[in-house]
């Protein structure tokens, strides 16, 4: 009887005898590891937009599809790069010149839109002559020259439909009276011009003179009629189409 006894005991430690090498004594337990969280990389676009503090100054979604446009284009000079946010009313400063080179903010100003554009927002924009409305999109700079609004500067739209007939209405960048904090007290909003984004004078000679001869410039408004015609804003890689799903009818015009 004892025999047996020593002999069941002995089967019984050998059948549940685990090795000691540092694994779990459970068998059936799986050696699994806990997978790292994801890192979210910031893109560039993102990554310039906080290093040049853009939060309260421009939409993200204003700089990202402008810095599209920036690289797709390869400006003859990549050091500036304009933009101007006709989401803001008249009586903000809605046009910014970044130093693209230093990661700098050189101005933010005042910038009227066209008289037929809208009275205190840009709402309806156009590229054909006589209309008197903005046009949104991508240009670039040229020459200056002496005008009957003095100092300007001479656009080059490169969007066809869109504003390819900025240099024909012409549509340049130039001073203006009407666009000044007196005219904003006293009518509650900026003076408009015949499509041109017109500056403040004493602004105007160090603006243009910055961003004269290859810069870039981008006109942007929250617009689907401009988004659906674009071939250079890649909408697929952006995150405004839901954004643009849910604008109001009330923002939305056919250009003329």
């Amino acid at each position: 009887m004892r025999s047996l006894v020593l002999v069941l005991l002995a089967a019984f430690l050998f059948l549940n005898y685990v090795p000691m090498t540092g694994q779990s004594k459970n068998p059936h337990r799986e050696n699994t590891k806990v997978a790292a969280a994801p890192v979210n990389k910031k893109s560039e676009a993102e990554s310039l937009y906080t290093t040049m503090n853009l939060e309260n100054i421009l939409p993200y979604e204003a700089f990202e599809q402008a810095f599209q446009g920036y690289q797709q284009l390869q400006p003859a000079n990549k050091n500036i790069l304009s933009i101007i946010d006709f989401t803001q009313p008249s009586t903000e400063k809605r046009m910014v010149v970044l130093d693209m080179q230093n990661h700098k903010v050189l101005y933010h100003t005042l910038v009227s839109h066209g008289r037929n554009s809208g009275e205190k927002y840009a709402v309806s924009f156009s590229n054909r002559e006589g209309s008197y409305q903005s046009s949104l999109g991508f240009y670039s700079t040229a020459n200056t020259y002496q005008g009957g609004n003095g100092y300007s500067l001479v656009l080059n739209g490169l969007e066809g439909g869109i504003n390819d007939q900025a240099k024909a209405r012409a549509v340049v960048i130039h001073g203006a009276d009407y666009v000044s904090q007196q005219i904003i007290q006293s009518t509650g909003r900026l003076g408009r011009s015949y499509g041109c984004p017109a500056l403040p004078r004493e602004l105007t000679k160090p603006i243009i003179n910055t961003i004269k001869n290859g810069t870039l410039l981008y006109i942007y408004a929250k617009n689907k009629e401009y988004l659906a015609k674009t071939k250079i804003i890649n909408q697929g890689s952006t995150t405004m189409l839901a954004q643009h799903d849910r604008l109001e009818s009330t923002d939305l015009k056919n250009l003329n």
